[in-house]
């Protein structure tokens, strides 16, 4: 019998680093940056889009070893599928199962096709941690539930103002040069998608599997990526003694086989880590106020401050999910940021 999957599985909402976490990761021996794997079946398999190593997907060695193990021929239905059981709607009966201690979402005959995915990309990768950037819970909770998995939750968290002035850049689907563009919600949309998406992970994960679970700010992981990323590597089962630092802030990254995620996952060479702040001096007084209001309940909840320029709180609030406080630096100045949490359009009812 083999054994299981463990899954790296990046929850909560878009923008907030899950890019930047996984393309770090897949560099560190016995992890596989598999990037936004619920998007394999439509943006590989349907649309074939760029894998992160730039070949088209079905042009990719890796995928196509992995795809013959796969019903790809039913890809277009299986993404349907899933773009319908994984709908917003359905949070209230999903919290509800959860509570009663029964599968957040329900078993249907595609959750074999699933299986196999993530048994092939171990199996074909040697990978021990195999890293979906995903993001969505209810996505999280259906591969939880799969057999032959090992599910560990990485709770990405970002300052929702700055999520909501990301959302609104222009930006190709995999780069300056594709026509498609990513999902550009108006800030409210973006804040109370964040504060949805952020309490239903605390919710599935937070609040009743601690020991699978861990919490980290976008805003803690810029300040120390070296410390923050170790520590990350440790709770997946990774050595965390193996990563491609060069220095404290600087990254050296060679090409992943990521299926999707925002265009820097096709970004290799060194990399400095950086705080993206732009938001902090171009969003507007009204935005800030607006998306401050819709997400009040969640700022506490994660430490961030009512008012621009005020200082997060310190102590719990600030922690890594585990308890312990975040340890962190001044961010480092000049280069040009990474992974900064853009993601997927709305269309693939992304977070």
């Amino acid at each position: 019998m083999n054994p299981p999957v463990r899954v790296l599985y990046l929850a909560g909402s878009g923008r907030s680093g899950s890019t930047l976490v996984t393309t770090v990761l897949g560099q560190y021996p016995g992890a596989f940056a598999a990037g936004e794997l619920r998007y394999l079946w439509q943006r590989g398999e349907v649309e074939n889009r760029p894998c992160g190593c730039g070949r088209p997907l079905r042009d990719c060695p890796l995928w196509r070893a992995v795809a013959r193990e796969l019903p790809v021929e039913r890809a277009a239905t299986i993404a349907a599928g899933l773009r319908g059981r994984l709908r917003m709607r359905g949070l209230p009966a999903l919290l509800r199962r959860h509570r009663r201690g029964v599968r957040p979402v329900p078993a249907h005959p595609d959750d074999a096709a699933l299986a196999d995915l993530y048994a092939a990309v171990a199996r074909h990768t040697g990978a021990r941690v195999v890293v979906d950037s995903s993001k969505l819970p209810p996505y999280g909770a259906l591969v939880g539930a799969l057999p032959g998995i090992d599910l560990r939750v990485l709770h990405l968290v970002r300052d929702p103002r700055a999520t909501a002035f990301s959302w609104r850049r222009r930006r190709g689907l995999d780069g300056d040069t594709d026509p498609e563009l990513m999902s550009r919600p108006p800030a409210w949309k973006a804040a109370l998608l964040w504060l949805v998406w952020n309490t239903v992970t605390v919710r599935l994960w937070g609040d009743s599997a601690p020991e699978g679970y861990l919490r980290v700010r976008y805003e803690d992981l810029t300040a120390d990526p070296e410390g923050t990323l170790r520590r990350i590597a440790d709770f997946a089962g990774v050595d965390p003694d193996g990563g491609p630092f060069t220095g404290p802030a600087t990254v050296r990254l060679t090409p992943t086989h990521s299926v999707a995620g925002n265009p820097s996952r096709h970004r290799t060479g060194p990399v400095p880590i950086t705080a993206d702040v732009q938001w902090r001096r171009d969003l507007s007084r009204w935005s800030y106020a607006l998306v401050t209001v819709l997400t009040a309940a969640g700022l506490r909840r994660f430490g961030y401050p009512w008012r621009r320029g005020a200082p997060g709180p310190a102590g719990a609030d600030r922690s890594a999910g585990d308890g312990r406080p975040a340890q962190g630096r001044p961010a480092a100045a000049g280069g040009r940021p990474v992974g900064v949490g853009r993601s997927g359009p709305a269309r693939h009812e992304e977070g």
